[in-house]
């Protein structure tokens, strides 16, 4: 064969090698097409989602009072922010903040933003409702914080701080409402649902207005059921398809659904007498938090939903990343250790712990007792009731109380440092040297290393773990379920049932 007739075959052979690749690239390349959208496609569904409400409960979010009706709340109104499982603050209508000066803050949201009934949402509505929701017993804690709200423009709004803080903004989750209710007497929000009422039924159905919210479940049933007994027991059968349980009492850990956990700031603590007793002496009040093994609190009395404390700050937060200062296994030989540089002697290591009648509080008390008993204390704890608890508390009947409080998102610390605060008790505030270095960087920029560096060596009450709560569904629902405190339904849109 001459070199011309082989260069015209090899020639050929490229040809139809180049014809076939590309004949079968194509089906490839369709296939992959008809694949998404067949994914992207969104089924409707009217019914098979279903949440529990009360009834007796208002559904106004600023009247409300259970949680079961806040969860509810959630799915119909925006707030400018919405927390994320670090308390970080993720936009929800705000587009954009700035602290233009150390009291001030300013937001801003777009323009041409509508309420589910077609009226304007503008920066009045913002201010409107956050007065309401700074007297509601939701949002009022929350809000403490932030002096007033008023109106730059139609897009703008200035808040007016207590006092320096860049956190500010993760406080402002509140709910923006309508000025005026719908024709049925519902309140009216600009989420992605709005109520409805028809044949007897209380129900969420999706808001047009927002044209950016495909989700399968078009309307939501909303079922009345008040008792934490009944939800979980109704969830258990599938009368209802999901709930989020703040796991303050025993009943949950009978729940059969799929679960989730979900971050809280609700932080339990050691309040400890620091005017008398042998708790008095800072060295005695390290050497009880050394001894201590949060881990096992943690997996024993809380059942793995909690988390152990690592500072006072939530151990998600970015202050508790930036300041870990505690472990969570109990150092037995340390706390020995700085016992012994304490003024007592072994025969007076005697303490008391009081604790009310919540069961998984009493259940940290009795390992506590054992855990500080291995330390070398002598320990009796205090079972009382919830009024007589209170009152011993008040009055310092105690060394040692478990307590629990709500921490805001901006992780303030302040109601344990301040004269008048709910959880100061055993504190003595006006001499305690934390409490003056954490007033400092609150009120005068000072610095978090210094409140830190103090409270580890005064140790003025015990961090113990921070709650988790649960995120509960029906083992038939589908998707990614991603939910957080006060945004319960992140993602709702990707959710459905086989």
């Amino acid at each position: 064969m001459t070199k011309k007739c082989l260069s015209v075959l090899l020639f050929a052979v490229v040809i139809m090698s180049v014809l076939s690749a590309c004949a079968q690239k194509a089906p490839v390349n369709n296939a992959h097409k008809l694949v998404t959208e067949a994914t992207t496609e969104r089924t409707t569904d009217t019914m098979s989602f279903k949440l529990s409400y009360s009834q007796s409960d208002s559904l106004n979010p600023f009247e409300s009072k259970t949680l079961n009706n806040q969860v509810v709340e959630n799915l119909v109104f925006d707030s400018l922010f919405a927390p994320d499982e670090s308390f970080e603050a993720q936009p929800s209508i705000a587009t954009s903040y700035k602290y233009t000066n150390s009291t001030s803050l300013v937001v801003t949201i777009p323009s041409g933003l509508v309420f589910s009934n077609g009226t304007k949402l503008t920066a009045g509505s913002v201010v409107r409702s956050f007065n309401e929701a700074k007297s509601s017993p939701h949002w009022g804690n929350m809000l403490k914080s932030i002096s007033s709200a008023e109106r730059v423009s139609s897009t703008a709004i200035k808040f007016k701080l207590a006092y320096k803080n860049t956190s500010a903004h993760k406080l402002l989750t509140f709910a923006i409402t309508a000025k005026e209710p719908d024709k049925k007497g519902f309140p009216v929000g600009s989420g992605r649902y709005r109520y409805g009422k028809g044949n007897g039924m209380v129900y969420l159905k999706v808001n047009k207005k927002r044209t950016d919210f495909k989700p399968h479940f078009t309307k939501i049933v909303l079922v009345n059921i008040t008792s934490e007994e009944s939800i979980e027991n109704a969830i258990n059968i599938g009368n209802i398809s999901y709930a989020f349980r703040d796991m303050s009492s025993n009943s949950t850990e009978k729940m059969l659904c799929s679960q989730k956990p979900v971050n809280l700031t609700n932080f339990v603590y050691l309040g400890v007498n620091n005017y008398s007793g042998i708790t008095s002496d800072e060295n005695v009040r390290r050497a009880i938090s050394l001894a201590l093994d949060r881990d096992t609190i943690v997996k024993s009395a809380y059942r793995g939903y909690a988390k152990s404390a690592t500072s006072p700050f939530h151990p998600n937060s970015d202050m508790g990343k930036e300041s870990v200062i505690i472990q969570t296994s109990a150092d037995i030989a340390a706390s020995k250790q700085v016992l012994s540089q304490s003024e007592y002697s072994e025969d007076d290591l005697k303490l008391d712990i009081l604790v009310n009648k919540n069961g998984k509080r009493r259940a940290a008390a009795k390992l506590i007792k054992q855990q500080l008993e291995a330390a070398g204390f002598k320990v009796t704890v205090n079972y009382e009731k919830d009024k007589t608890y209170r009152y011993m508390v008040k009055h310092k009947m105690f060394d040692l109380y478990i307590g629990e409080t709500k921490i805001p998102n901006d992780m303030n610390m302040l109601s344990f440092f301040s004269g008048s605060g709910a959880t100061r008790y055993g504190i003595n505030t006006s001499k305690s040297k934390t409490a003056r270095a954490y007033r400092n960087f609150l009120f005068r920029e000072g610095e978090i290393g210094s409140f830190v560096l103090s409270f580890t060596q005064e140790m003025p009450f015990i961090p113990l773990v921070y709650r988790q709560g649960m995120i509960c569904y029906t083992k038939s629902m589908q998707g990614d379920m991603q939910g957080y405190a006060d945004n319960y339904f992140s993602n709702i849109e990707d959710w459905y049932f086989n």
